[in-house]
């Protein structure tokens, strides 16, 4: 499908800011080009923070920043001229989901933001949890029979976000609230990888019916 090859392309990681910050920037000629973050090339992040401060600049020069904190570092993400929209409902104090490209420039790192949602402050817990466990803690096996019963809830709730266009994965984790993140994760991959279900947009997925 031309959507999911679309966004297949650069694919918007899930990680957490201090592990971000760790990764060294590529730059060829005099351009950055991505993020080198242990051999993954980063062009596309998915981030959850809390908003520390904010800034709006004043004239006919528009910019404006906010300094996302998601209690494992900090980093900014700047919007310049009609792009700064996205960032006007943005405000000190509420924990967001920022989608965006990665950006370098006078030896700082950070994110021109595409999309900036405000979020439940326990998304950021769940952020933390889902990311933590992909890295190496691994969710204990389930008997076969349980999994079946686990991929029928999880495509079930995807199923039945059909009317909204898909349901966003953090929204998907927070219904599932009794399914561990790690498995939801490791289940929405599969059912990719199958062609079961498809990304309208990074963050979000929908059934392929």
């Amino acid at each position: 499908m031309p959507e999911e090859a679309q966004f297949k392309r650069n694919i918007a990681f899930k990680l957490r800011i201090g592990e971000l910050l760790t990764g060294k920037p590529i730059i060829e000629g005099d351009r950055f080009s991505s993020l080198d973050l242990n051999g993954k090339k980063i062009i596309r992040v998915n981030l959850v923070g809390n908003i520390i401060d904010k800034y709006e600049s004043e004239g006919e020069k528009k910019y404006a920043v906010i300094i996302l904190d998601d209690g494992s570092g900090q980093i900014n993400a700047k919007a310049f001229g009609d792009d700064v929209k996205r960032l006007e409902k943005a405000s000190q104090g509420q924990t967001v989901l920022v989608i965006g490209v990665m950006r370098y420039w006078n030896n700082e790192l950070y994110v021109a933001p595409e999309i900036v949602r405000e979020m439940n402050p326990k998304y950021l817990l769940i952020r933390k949890t889902e990311i933590e466990k992909k890295k190496g803690k691994s969710a204990e096996p389930l008997p076969k029979d349980q999994i079946i019963a686990v991929k029928d809830k999880i495509l079930g709730a995807i199923k039945s976000a059909e009317d909204d266009g898909g349901i966003e994965m953090d929204k998907l984790i927070m219904t599932l609230s009794n399914i561990s993140p790690v498995i939801i994760t490791q289940e929405v991959e599969k059912f990719l990888e199958e062609g079961i279900i498809f990304e309208p947009r990074p963050g979000k997925v929908r059934y392929l019916g």
